[in-house]
């Protein structure tokens, strides 16, 4: 099997799963099929519930979505305790980030090119998400991996507000009964912590959080169409231009100092890749609404991989805290 069959392999799995397995039994016979050519049909995305097994391979990708997210900020926590600092993982991550991205779309059908006004805004973007992700790495470095998680995760409450205020969206009593409920969860997180939480830690997720609206925000005003796959390219450019400049400026250059360090921080850059080619699988196969809801298990599953490799605990009640507000983000995302 060559490099571009495995790659077409890996799309396959994740956009068709319930075709890979035909496609790797015609691996072994020698015959390069696509994923797309086993059927004379065309693709058709029907966005109704699927049944039997075919439902636990349309939410694979999800899966994997949020599992490697999970995977990646709990890697990049130990990566931090032995070490490294933020900018560091921030750079390390989008180098070997664009690497793997890149070599994933020049092996996949060349997508639309984007307009010249959509290239500038998603690079734009990048800035932005520059922010957001050096935001998030001090956030769990000074926090614990699920207080620092949780916290981040109000951003599609905020995104609702915000939308509403804008005139993007509408907010109805029950959208706001339910993002109240969530706000008094994380709260209730928050304040139940039996040392006291360093209070930057808990900004700096905020604020991650709020670079991720501006984020979802101005995709959804100015960029609706344009194929995601490159809008994540040119932000994830200059966002990585932006970490390699203010590295050489600031002479920074903090790797982690053990092993395992090192392996955490090529894991998370690849956990983090994975996790956004997941996410278009999922787009693809499910639709971005019912993957949006898959995408709180991140919190669930970072919780509990901090627990077994970092021994991060939380306590009872911040555990319930916690609870009310993934339940009351869920509701918040089914309103409609």
């Amino acid at each position: 099997m060559d490099f571009r069959f495995a790659a077409e392999l890996w799309h396959c799995i994740l956009v068709r799963p319930e075709k890979s397995f035909v496609l790797a039994a015609l691996a072994a016979k020698g015959s390069y099929h696509s994923c797309h050519g086993l059927s004379a049909h065309p693709i058709v995305i029907i966005p109704s519930t699927p049944q039997g097994g075919a439902r636990l391979a349309s939410l694979g990708p999800a899966l994997l979505g949020a599992t490697s997210f999970a995977v990646a900020d709990v890697l990049s926590k130990l990566a931090l305790k032995e070490g490294a600092d933020p900018l560091t993982v921030s750079t390390f991550r989008g180098v070997l980030g664009l690497v793997i991205l890149l070599a994933w779309l020049r092996l996949r059908p060349r997508p639309v090119a984007l307009t010249p006004r959509e290239r500038w805004i998603s690079l734009g973007l990048g800035a932005v998400f520059a922010g957001n992700v050096f935001l998030l790495f001090v956030a769990i470095e000074r926090v614990e991996v699920p207080i620092a998680i949780l916290t981040y995760f109000v951003y599609p409450l905020l995104t609702g507000f915000a939308a509403a205020a804008t005139g993007l969206d509408k907010l109805t009593w029950r959208g706001a009964a339910a993002a109240l409920v969530a706000f008094l969860g994380l709260a209730l997180m928050i304040g139940a912590h039996p040392a006291g939480l360093a209070v930057w830690g808990i900004v700096a997720a905020l604020a991650a959080a709020g670079c991720r609206v501006v984020i979802l925000l101005v995709t959804r005003a100015a960029l609706q169409g344009a194929d995601a796959r490159l809008i994540t390219w040119y932000s994830l450019v200059s966002s990585t231009v932006l970490f390699v400049l203010a590295s050489l400026a600031t002479q920074n250059w903090q790797p982690p100092v053990t092993a395992p360090g090192w392996v955490a921080l090529l894991a998370v850059s690849v956990a983090v890749t994975t996790g956004i080619l997941g996410v278009f699988g999922s787009t693809v196969r499910i639709g971005p609404f019912r993957t949006a809801l898959l995408m709180n298990l991140e919190p669930l599953l970072a919780t509990v991989g901090s627990a077994l490799l970092l021994s991060e605990f939380i306590a009872p009640l911040q555990a319930l805290g916690g609870a009310v507000m993934i339940g009351a983000l869920v509701a918040f995302q089914l309103r409609k």
